[in-house]
Formats: C-alpha cells, sequence, structure tokens
C-alpha cells in the first residue's frame, strides 16, 4: 500500500471555552484530489490552518512524506511544501501584485504561466491590489501558490467567490494535478465540483472526522448525511431540493420599490435598466467584471453615477453615501463578511449597531431595550453565539448572520444581497434561502448577485443577467436554469429572451 504523502491524527484546537477541533484526522495519497467536506463551523478552516502553521494545534500530529512535521508560521509549511489558499487572499492590499510575489519569493516567470493558465492574461503587475476585484485576488493567491510546485495544495473554498468562466479554469488546473508527485486538498460546498474532482472526501462533523468516502456516482448523499449526522427523529437528512423554488411573485404594475434607469459608472457599467418589486426576488448573474460590482457601489451608494438615475417607489434620488441609501431603506449585504462587521467586537454589539440611536434615552443606550432587540434576531437566524466575544471567532455562515441579523427590524425595506452564501455549507444556505424568501414575503425588495447559478432557480422569482456592463436577458426563475445563464451570462442570445415574468427597461 501507498505511503501517504500527508497524515494528521488526533488534532485538536481549543479557542477558550470553545473547541473548533476536537478529534481531526486526515489522510492523503500522493497524486490524488481529496475533498475535506463538513457543515458550517464542522472545523474545516481550523483544520486547514493547523496544518499550514497558521494556528497551532493542542494535541495531535501531523506527518508529511512519513516525518514529523511542526510549522510554527504559514512561511515554514511553505518552505516544507505546504500551501494554501484561504477564503479570504493572503494579498496585502497596499503592496503591487509584484511586491507581494517578492515578499513571497515566488517565481515570477512560473507565477505568470499559471495566471494565463488560470484565465487571467496581461495583468499588469505593477498594479496595487486594492485595486483588483476579489475574484482577480483569488486566482493571483492560486497562481502564487502553485507557482512553487508544493507537494500539498490546499484550496479553501477557492471557487465560492468566482464567476463561472474563472472557476472552469480552477478545476481544470487543479484536475491537472492529479497522479503527478504532489496532492490537493479540496474544500468546496458545491457538491458538483466535489462528486466530479475529487478521488476521496473526508468527513469533519464539530470537530471530529466521520468518515472517509470514495467518491464514486452516488455518494453525494452519504457525504451530506455524514455531514449532517443523524436527525432527532432518526430519518435520514437531505440536503436542501435545489430545484423547488419560490411560489410568491411581486406585482408587477404596482411602483416598483427601486428602479435603476441607464445606470452607468467606472470602467464596466455601462447602461444598466431594470425594476425591482416590493416582494421580489430579483436575481443578477454576470461574470466577473462586467459591472455588477459598480451597479450594486451605486445602489448602496459608495459611489455616483456617471450618468442614469435611480428612482426609490417612483421617486427620483441621488445617494452621496451609503448612510443616504440607509435612510432610504436600501441596505447592501456583502459577500466579504470582514468589510461588513467589527470583527473583534460582540455579536451583540455588531447586531446592534445600525439602531444605536433608537436604543437611547438621555444620551444612555437602553440596555434592555438593546437586549430584546438583538435577542430575537440572533434567536430567528439561530446565531450560534457560543463565540460571542469576537465575531471573528465564528463560522463564515454565522458571521453573514449576524451581517443579516442587524438590520432585522429596522424599517429596511431594500435588501442588496451580494453573493451572501459564498463559503457557507448547505445547511445555513437552505437558513439564508429561507430568509431571503420571508423578507420578500414581508412586503421587502431583494436584488440578489449570486456566482451559484442554482440558487436562481431555488430563490428568485425572476432574473436578469449583465454583460458588459448591460442587461442582456431577464428570464423568470422557472426557465433561468444554468445553460440558460451561461449562454446569456457569455452574451450569446439566450434561448429564453423575452420569457419574463417583469420587465427589465
Amino acid at each position: 500500500m501507498t505511503e501517504p504523502l500527508l497524515e494528521a491524527s488526533g488534532v485538536v484546537k481549543r479557542y477558550g471555552s470553545v473547541t473548533a477541533l476536537r478529534d481531526a484526522s486526515l489522510s492523503i495519497r500522493p497524486g490524488e484530489i481529496h475533498a475535506l467536506m463538513g457543515a458550517n463551523g464542522a472545523g474545516k478552516s481550523t483544520f486547514v490552518k493547523v496544518l499550514t502553521g497558521a494556528v497551532r494545534p493542542d494535541a495531535g500530529t501531523i506527518l508529511l512524506r512519513g516525518q514529523r512535521r511542526e510549522a510554527h508560521s504559514p512561511a515554514e509549511a511553505r518552505r516544507s511544501g505546504m500551501v494554501s489558499v484561504y477564503q479570504e487572499p493572503a494579498i496585502l492590499p497596499d503592496l503591487t501584485v509584484l511586491e507581494n510575489l517578492v515578499l513571497t519569493e515566488t517565481p515570477v516567470d512560473a507565477f505568470r504561466t499559471h495566471l494565463e493558465g488560470l484565465g487571467i492574461r496581461n495583468l499588469d503587475l505593477r498594479a496595487h491590489a486594492r485595486t483588483l476585484p476579489l475574484a482577480t485576488l483569488r486566482i493571483i493567491d492560486l497562481a502564487r501558490a502553485m507557482a512553487i510546485e508544493p507537494d500539498v495544495l490546499l484550496l479553501d473554498e477557492m471557487t465560492a467567490a468566482l464567476p463561472a468562466d474563472l472557476t472552469a479554469g480552477v478545476l481544470e488546473a487543479v484536475a491537472a494535478q492529479r497522479g503527478t508527485a504532489g496532492s490537493v486538498i479540496f474544500i468546496s460546498h458545491r457538491m458538483l465540483e466535489v462528486a466530479g474532482l475529487c478521488d476521496r472526501a473526508t468527513v469533519l462533523r464539530d470537530g471530529s472526522t466521520v468518515g472517509v468516502v470514495d467518491v464514486a456516482p452516488g455518494a453525494e448523499q452519504e457525504i451530506v448525511d455524514l455531514m449532517l449526522g443523524p436527525s432527532a427523529d432518526g430519518e435520514k437528512r437531505r440536503a436542501p431540493d435545489a430545484t423547488s423554488g419560490p411560489t410568491a411573485t411581486a406585482a408587477s404594475d404596482a411602483t416598483p420599490r427601486l428602479s435603476a434607469r441607464n445606470l452607468a459608472a467606472g470602467r464596466n457599467l455601462a447602461d444598466v435598466s431594470f425594476d425591482l418589486h416590493a416582494g421580489e426576488v430579483l436575481g443578477l448573474v454576470a461574470l466577473e467584471g462586467q459591472g455588477q460590482d459598480e451597479l450594486f457601489d451605486v445602489l448602496s451608494g459608495q459611489t455616483r453615477p456617471g450618468s442614469g438615475e435611480m428612482l426609490v417607489d417612483g421617486s427620483p434620488v441621488r445617494f452621496g453615501h451609503p448612510s443616504d441609501a440607509i435612510h432610504a431603506g436600501i441596505v447592501l449585504v456583502p459577500a466579504d463578511r470582514s468589510s461588513a462587521l467589527l470583527m473583534q467586537r460582540p455579536v451583540r454589539e455588531n447586531v446592534a449597531l445600525p439602531r444605536l440611536a433608537a436604543f437611547r434615552r438621555w444620551g444612555l443606550i437602553d440596555m434592555g431595550e438593546e437586549r430584546e432587540r438583538v435577542g430575537s434576531a440572533i434567536d430567528r437566524l439561530q446565531i450560534d453565539t457560543r463565540a460571542q466575544a469576537e465575531v471573528q471567532r465564528l463560522s463564515g455562515g454565522n458571521q453573514q448572520k449576524v451581517t443579516i441579523a442587524r438590520w432585522l427590524g429596522s424599517g429596511v425595506r431594500t435588501f442588496l444581497f451580494y453573493d451572501p452564501t459564498r463559503g457557507i455549507d448547505i445547511r445555513t444556505k437552505a437558513e439564508i434561502y429561507d430568509l431571503v424568501r420571508e423578507l420578500a414575503a414581508a412586503g421587502a425588495a431583494v436584488l440578489l448577485l449570486t456566482s451559484e447559478l442554482e440558487e436562481i432557480q431555488r430563490v428568485c422569482d425572476r432574473a436578469i443577467v449583465i454583460f458588459g456592463g448591460r442587461v442582456v436577458d431577464e428570464m423568470a426563475a422557472g426557465v433561468a436554469d444554468e445553460p440558460a445563464l451561461l449562454r446569456a451570462a457569455h452574451g450569446l442570445q439566450s434561448a429564453t429572451a423575452g420569457d419574463t415574468s417583469g420587465t427589465a427597461s
């Protein structure tokens, strides 16, 4: 039997009273692509950080090529042949791309080769990292990791923030590693990616390894069962039904809650128009760099449009600051949770932040009212607050719930969700899907951008597709399957054009 390339056993990691890993084990064969699976908060990201030296374990053994290894930093792990691409790019924003490469002693020629193979060409290495889109930064992080040809490459939700075209490039590059001298540990909540790419899957639940599965046809349900564990009544638990869609549709003859008319901004947003009604979830699909970032910046008041106008309840509005949008009842829920939360502050403070003025009496905060409202929001979203001393200790799914919870009961009438389920497990995704539909059923208007195309039929009433900074197609959710959305997103004429349940002007 082939000796494992990497073997970890009995790994334990505690943060005060919270045990992130209690008995995590993993065995990787040379040349295999191995999935690391688990529900939200199962310990996957902590396990990866332990393996790559970012976090020191409290117990456990790690062997690389049969030799015990104890990396005390990512740089030390990198030199020993273990490299990770984390959920958030490990790139210094105020440095140029080239300076980031020099910092990690990355060979530039090899980096360029891998970058082009991953779908990004003619990148200016003198560009500052902070000026580049998140998806581009993730590809840069991956190309940098691949350039040093590591023994073990660990990819933590690598495709979660990527559009379909870049995702395809990543999956091809990972698949090409099979049978080589090195191995890949692949973390993804997208079961189709795991089924089509990986050889085996190790499943974590509550910080412990609960099974190893050979990935073959029909293995998906076994993996899900291991991830979720037995239900209270002993029945088999199943993943959310991706084909079940919403039942409510907005009244198209009513005055739209939010309208965009010929909006243009920056280099990518050229001419976008749409109507969003109360009680409606409108999906938005676009490949990287088609103007969606600029659109959300304009709608949320972070950027002023170069031309065009916005209307709220039929009246023109102009936002000079995000607070203007909030006062108009429009809030942004971003994919990057760290940009929306005070990561070193407790859950209570983060949830209460937008309503501090309402809690004040005679200049003092009414702690009783704050606790009641915050507690109600936490209970409604089932936020795990065991680590509430700091939001950064929560799992990604619970952080996203905190981001949403702060706006519940605040009078917000329009939600702008930018890829809200990126990097979140299937159970928490289902909870956020249900919440989005609840918000719409209560009369809110929701604009939902997603990089996971199956969410359109699962959550939305209809969808618009942006290409080249313009709306090129609109379709009812019932016909917005992946092939139709991808054709439109690539600028090809869609067979569903004109088959809609609303109007994009």
